[in-house]
């Protein structure tokens, strides 16, 4: 499968995994719709590309998604979005209003694109969610980003059955990927990938038929493990990493 021709909209690639992202799908010939909050780093991207279409979008402000759906006169082969805001913390220590506004961002807004963007999908055109490993399990310090994930990866899972068969749902879980989020981190980060990587494996997943793209697997599996795990030794394991 190719990506050559299809039309493709990156939510979220200002940075990190959602402007390597563009850069892969443009690599292939795409025609990209790139948004984000940052509009002047879209247009220096969309540059670098070879053209791609600039569509600055928060999706913090509730107006600006069905302004920018409304705008559209062509049906997109793929829509992903990989908007997300990240701030680790222990519950006891979270900043509400920061944490209103990553809520607002991460799980709201996923769930707005969610909702609303389905209709500009060709049929069979792919809708996808990225979730995080960091939404398999409960894990120290990652509050509110982890619950948010797992919201999402809970939600993907719901329209995987809603949307079929016209909609191909998918669900991107990454692990640890280098990035402005998790250089927030002030622990070692097992398995710590390149964005470019993560971007090859997210295109080659969505080649495939699988609903979930997660990597790299000698982590993700390990903490896919945790869920099976009766809960007296997973918080064992938990507690050490807390």
């Amino acid at each position: 499968m190719t990506f050559r021709g299809k039309r493709i909209w990156v939510i979220g690639a200002s940075a990190g995994i959602g402007a390597a992202l563009a850069r892969a799908f443009a690599a292939e010939g795409a025609r990209l719709v790139l948004s984000a909050r940052d509009g002047p780093a879209l247009s220096t991207l969309a540059e670098e590309i070879g053209g791609a279409q600039v569509l600055p979008l928060d999706l913090a402000a509730r107006e600006m998604l069905p302004a920018a759906i409304a705008a559209q006169r062509e049906l997109f082969d793929a829509i992903i979005c990989t908007a997300a805001l990240y701030d680790p913390a222990k519950v006891a220590a979270l900043d509400p209003a920061r944490t209103e506004m990553l809520v607002r961002v991460n799980l709201l807004g996923t769930l707005d694109v969610a909702r609303l963007t389905p209709p500009l999908l060709r049929d069979g055109g792919q809708l996808v969610l990225f979730g995080s490993v960091a939404g398999y399990f409960g894990l120290p310090g990652g509050q509110a980003y982890s619950a948010t994930k797992a919201a999402i990866n809970n939600l993907a899972e719901s329209l995987r059955a809603e949307l079929a068969p016209r909609v191909d749902v998918r669900l991107v879980c990454p692990g640890f990927v280098r990035s402005r989020l998790t250089a927030k981190n002030d622990f070692h980060m097992p398995a710590l990938m390149e964005p470019e990587e993560a971007a090859r494996r997210v295109l080659r997943g969505l080649r495939g038929r699988a609903f979930e793209i997660h990597f790299p697997r000698r982590f993700t599996l390990a903490v896919k493990l945790l869920r099976v795990l009766p809960y007296p030794i997973a918080f064992r394991l938990t507690r050490r990493i807390g």
